[in-house]
């Protein structure tokens, strides 16, 4: 039987980055940083024989985010077209006590947004933003 999401995971351009993006901006803390090589078997796993990437586990309360850096195969960016109502996973979201304050923290650091914060329903605040490879996140208070 399944119980549960375990973890979402991103595949980015710079490790370095994405880490700095989700720990320095968002809140998350890094659990460890992991160097994947043939001997590791990922290939296995993802269908990609031969595969190596860095990977980095981080977490948010009892959430997880993992981050791949594939040295081999090098993957292709997020098209620059990609609309929200594209098939596949198109954001995943974040809770926020105030999504108002939060819109005005990650503005100041550069972050790049979809939209304003918008009252969706009566008391919940919802916006969307990107992150370093153009992956939406949606930030919502309720």
């Amino acid at each position: 039987m399944i119980t549960n999401i375990d973890h979402v995971a991103l595949s980015v351009t710079d490790l370095e980055k994405s880490i700095a993006f989700y720990q320095d901006i968002i809140g998350f803390e890094v659990v460890r940083v992991l160097e994947c090589g043939p001997e590791m078997r990922l290939g296995d796993v993802n269908g990609m024989p031969g595969s190596t990437a860095r990977i980095a586990h981080l977490t948010l309360g009892n959430n997880m985010l993992e981050l791949f850096e594939y040295q081999t195969p090098k993957g292709k960016s997020i098209s620059s077209d990609h609309k929200q109502a594209d098939k596949g996973l198109i954001h995943f979201g974040f809770t926020s006590t105030d999504a108002r304050s939060d819109y005005k923290r990650l503005k100041g650091h550069g972050v790049r947004f979809l939209s304003d914060p918008i009252e969706f329903r009566p008391g919940v605040w919802i916006f969307y933003f990107y992150g370093p490879d153009g992956e939406v996140c949606e930030l919502r208070e309720s």
